[in-house]
C-alpha cells in the first residue's frame, strides 16, 4: 500500500483504472492493507485499546472495521456501539461516511433495526446503540465487545464507562476499543491508566487521503497551539496543578507578529556544562504599548559553547536586540567569553539569581495573568516547560531543568525592571 501510495497521482490512477471491478473490489475491502500504523489492531492480549488522535486521521474507519470484525468472527456477537448521544451514534458510527455500513464488504448486508436502536451484521451479530446521556440503559446489558467513539466529550462519562465495563462480561476476550480526539478530563484520564490498556494515534497530517489544502489551512491556523496540538495532533495538554502559566494566558493574547518594540532583550539560561546540555535563548521585546511580546525561542541543545554563543548572537541580529542578559552563577562568565569570541558586540548583562527559579518567575508569570505578555507566534515546548513551573516551587515540566522558561523569564525581567520592583535579582 505505501509503494502504490508513494506512486505519483496520474501513475495511481492509472494503475488502479487497470485493474478488473472484482480486483477494485478487493482491494478497497482489504483494510488490513489501507490502514495506518496507528489504526491497526495491537497485538496482545489487551482489554482496552485506544485511538487517541487528531481530527481527521481516520479514527472512525478504524472503529467500524474493528467492530466490523469482531462481528464476523462472533456471530452470536451481542455487541455496544457508544457515542455521546444517539443521534451521533447513528449518524457517525452507523450510516457516516466511515461507520459500519460504509464498510461492509460486498457480500455483507449490515440492517438498521430502528424498533431495537440496533444494527444486524451479516453475520447475526447484532450491535447495540448507546448514548453516553442516558448511562442507565447500560445497566443489565451484556456484551461481546464495545466501541466507543468520542469518549472525550461524553457529558456523563463515568457513570456511563462503568455500566458499560460492568456488563462487557461475554466471551473469552470481552474487549473495548475507544476512538477520540482527547480533552484533559475524568474520564480520559481513567482510560489511560485502565488495566489492559493498549494505545495508538496520530495526526491529521497523518492521513494520507485528507486534502493538501485542507491540512495546510488547520496547520495554519492552529499548529502549535493549545487547540491545534489537541484536535489536529492528538496530544493530551493539561495545566499541572498548581501550575504559574496556565495556556488559556498564551492562546487568549497570542498574536502573529509584534507591532513596533521599543527594546529588546535575549534571555539566556547557560548549560551548567560543556557536554551539550540545552541552552535556553530567548528573545523577547517591550512594544510602544508597553506589553511584552517573546518573539523567538532559539534555545539549542547538543552543541559547543561557541555553538550555542553563535545562536545566541543569531537571535540577537534578527532581533535587533539592545542586550543579553545571563545568569552569572549559572555558567553567566563563560557567556561573556564565548560570546566576545564568536565577535558579537552587544552589551551583556550578567545577573545573580538570589531566589529559586519559581520565585524570581512570579512576577513575569502575574504578568501574563495581567494579559499583558503575548506570544508573537507558537513556541510549544516553551510555553510546556512554563506550564511546568508550580506555585511554591517544583517543576513538572518536560526535560530536566525548565532552560527555555528561565531564559524567557531573565529577558522579560530585565524589560520589566523600572516598571515596578523586583524582588530577588541584582545586577552584578
Amino acid at each position: 500500500m505505501e509503494r502504490l501510495l508513494a506512486l505519483k497521482p496520474e501513475r495511481r490512477a492509472a494503475l488502479l483504472r487497470g485493474l478488473s471491478d472484482p480486483q477494485r473490489r478487493e482491494l478497497n475491502e482489504r483494510w488490513d492493507v489501507w490502514a495506518g500504523d496507528g489504526q491497526r489492531t495491537p497485538d496482545g492480549d489487551w482489554r482496552v485499546w485506544m485511538i487517541r488522535a487528531g481530527r481527521g486521521f481516520g479514527k472512525t474507519r478504524a472503529g467500524a472495521e474493528w467492530i466490523s470484525a469482531v462481528a464476523r468472527e462472533t456471530p452470536d456477537g451481542q455487541l455496544a456501539l457508544v457515542g455521546d448521544t444517539l443521534d451521533e451514534v447513528r449518524a457517525v458510527m452507523v450510516e457516516g461516511r466511515s461507520g459500519v455500513m460504509a464498510v461492509a464488504r460486498t457480500d455483507e448486508r449490515v440492517e438498521w433495526l430502528s424498533g431495537r436502536r440496533a444494527v444486524r451484521f451479516a453475520s447475526g451479530a447484532v450491535g447495540y446503540l448507546y448514548a453516553a446521556t442516558a448511562p442507565e440503559k447500560l445497566r443489565g446489558p451484556e456484551h461481546h465487545a464495545a466501541w466507543c467513539d468520542e469518549v472525550a466529550k461524553w457529558r456523563e462519562g463515568d457513570r456511563t464507562w462503568d455500566n458499560l465495563l460492568m456488563g462487557l462480561r461475554v466471551g473469552e476476550r470481552p474487549r473495548v476499543l475507544v476512538t477520540t480526539t482527547p480533552r484533559p478530563n475524568a474520564l480520559m484520564r481513567r482510560v489511560l491508566a485502565a488495566r489492559g490498556l493498549e494505545e495508538t494515534g496520530g495526526r491529521t497530517r497523518d492521513n494520507p487521503h485528507l486534502p493538501v489544502v485542507f491540512v495546510a489551512d488547520m496547520e495554519d491556523a492552529y499548529g502549535g497551539t493549545r487547540l491545534g496540538r489537541q484536535e489536529l495532533d492528538g496530544e493530551l495538554i493539561e495545566d499541572a496543578e498548581g501550575a504559574l502559566w496556565r495556556r488559556k494566558m498564551f492562546d487568549d493574547h497570542r498574536v502573529a507578529a509584534a507591532p513596533k518594540l521599543r527594546r529588546v532583550v535575549v534571555g539566556v539560561d547557560p548549560p551548567a556544562s560543556v557536554d551539550g546540555d540545552l541552552c535556553g535563548i530567548v528573545g523577547v521585546g517591550l512594544g510602544r504599548d508597553e506589553r511584552l511580546y517573546v518573539l523567538e525561542d532559539a534555545s539549542v541543545g547538543g552543541s559547543s559553547p561557541e555553538g550555542w554563543a553563535h545562536a545566541v548572537a543569531a537571535c540577537a541580529s534578527r532581533w535587533g536586540a539592545d542586550r543579553v542578559v545571563a545568569e552569572k552563577n549559572q555558567g553567566g562568565d563563560m557567556v561573556r567569553h564565548v560570546l566576545a569570541a564568536a565577535e558579537a558586540t552587544l552589551p551583556i548583562k550578567l545577573v545573580h539569581a538570589t531566589r529559586g527559579k519559581v520565585a524570581r518567575a512570579e512576577p513575569v508569570a502575574l504578568r501574563y495573568e495581567a494579559g499583558r505578555v503575548s506570544h508573537a507566534g507558537r513556541f510549544p515546548e516553551l510555553e510546556d516547560e512554563l506550564c511546568g513551573l508550580r506555585i511554591g516551587g517544583g517543576y513538572d515540566g518536560p526535560g530536566r531543568s525548565p532552560d527555555r522558561a528561565d531564559a524567557c523569564v531573565w529577558a522579560c525581567t530585565a524589560l520589566m525592571e523600572g516598571q515596578g520592583k523586583m524582588v530577588g535579582v541584582r545586577q552584578l
